[in-house]
Formats: C-alpha cells, structure tokens, sequence
C-alpha cells in the first residue's frame, strides 16, 4: 500500500489501513503496537504516515514497550512529526497502562514469598529510568496494610532515610515488612550500599521486634531476591 505523501492524516488513508477502523472492526487485540501508537499521535509527518512514525519510535527502542515508557517529552520531540502534544499522549497513555497493572497486581491473603511481593513491587519500579525505593508493611498475619515509597534519585543510587521508613511501621502497628528498589541500568546485582541498607534494617527490625521478610531488586522482567540467595 503506497501512501498519498501529500496528506498522511488516518483519516486518509484506504479504510483497510487506518488502526481505528481495524481496532473497531477486528477488536484492538489485532493491532500491532505501532498501528496502537499511531491512534494516539493520529498523523505522520511530511515523509512518513503515523504508522510509519510509530515504527521509527518503538525502533529506537527496540520495540520494548518499557523502554517507551523512559522516554521523556524532549525525547520524543526528537522525532519528526513529534510534538510536545503528541509526546504527552503517548506518554499518558503508557502511565495509564502502567497504573492498571499496578491496580491489577495479585494481592494475596498473604504475602509469603518473594515472587508474591514482586507481583506488587514491579508495576511501581519496572520501567523507571531512575531509581526508587518502596517498602511494604505487613501485619501479624502477613497481610499488606499499606504500601509507601519512601524515597526516589538519580540513575546510579537513592537515599533511603531509615527513620521515616520505621515511623510509618510504628504508626501503622507494622509487624513485618519488604522492601525494594530498581536498577535503571538492568544489573540486578547488589551493589556494597544496597547490602549496607539491608543490614542496617535488618538490625533496626531485630530491636523493634519486627522482621525485615525480604529486600528485592526490581528489573523490567526479573528480580533479585536478598531471601532467596542468603544474603539475609
């Protein structure tokens, strides 16, 4: 299908080629993630169709949808055709996307293993390019009873001010808790100051008559559990 270059609006092109209509048609599950793009930026630009663009994007981020949630509105106004409209309804839609799964993540009666508290962790830490620090604080019967992030920084580090994370355990009669963060750079390995962190809470726990159940390292599609591997 060749394209009339002259006006790349969808609502130009053959019916058989605008997303909308085959979204309406065949249901949006048929749609590959640039036809889904190319809705919400809904024209190209002097060269290419808003489909065309679309591909340009996700091929700058090696059509990994997590990476597309990075992308600032300066990045993405790197791209022709790319205004800062455009480039803060593709990211509205990603923070829309990111909030229901963090809605639809599995809470359980109980959170016992390390795998349950990266359900609720990676909805939160995933796709960030910086990095960040949640804590999850659990009752006697192991059930959450509230979530906090407690600090966010740069690319290579966080600081987490452990009195803030103990003063909101008081309050809420915390029993237990489980913390994480995320590596912006993929590594999941523990760095000397996340083992330092763990330690230092571990031992403020013992004191406080609580346990510290576990500290996760969060990635895009993995973790690293301190539990798991012995570290704690």
């Amino acid at each position: 299908m060749e394209y009339d270059k002259n006006n790349l609006s969808i609502k130009s092109w053959a019916e058989e080629d605008r997303p909308r209509e085959k979204l309406m048609i065949q249901g949006r599950q048929s749609l590959t993630d640039a036809e889904l793009v190319a809705i919400l930026i809904a024209s190209g630009n002097d060269t290419d169709s808003a489909v065309e663009l679309s591909k340009k994007i996700l091929n700058s981020v090696g059509e990994n949808l997590n990476e597309l949630g990075k992308l600032s509105i300066n990045d993405l106004k790197k791209f022709k055709g790319i205004g800062e409209a455009k480039a803060i309804t593709i990211i509205a839609a990603l923070e829309l996307g990111r909030r229901r799964q963090a809605t639809e993540a599995v809470v359980r009666d109980k959170i016992m293993s390390s795998q349950q508290a990266y359900e609720i962790f990676h909805p939160h830490l995933a796709d960030l390019s910086y990095e960040s620090f949640y804590v999850l604080y659990l009752n006697r019967a192991n059930k959450m009873i509230w979530k906090e992030r407690m600090s966010t920084g740069g690319v290579a580090g966080t600081v987490v001010d452990t009195k803030m994370i103990f003063r909101t355990a008081i309050e809420k009669l915390a029993s237990s808790i489980f913390i994480a963060h995320n590596h912006p750079s993929g590594n999941l390995k523990p760095s000397e100051a996340d083992v330092k962190i763990t330690r230092t809470l571990q031992s403020a726990c013992n004191l406080l008559d609580m346990k510290l159940l576990d500290h996760l390292i969060i990635g895009d599609k993995d973790y690293f559990s301190f539990h798991d591997e012995g570290m704690m």
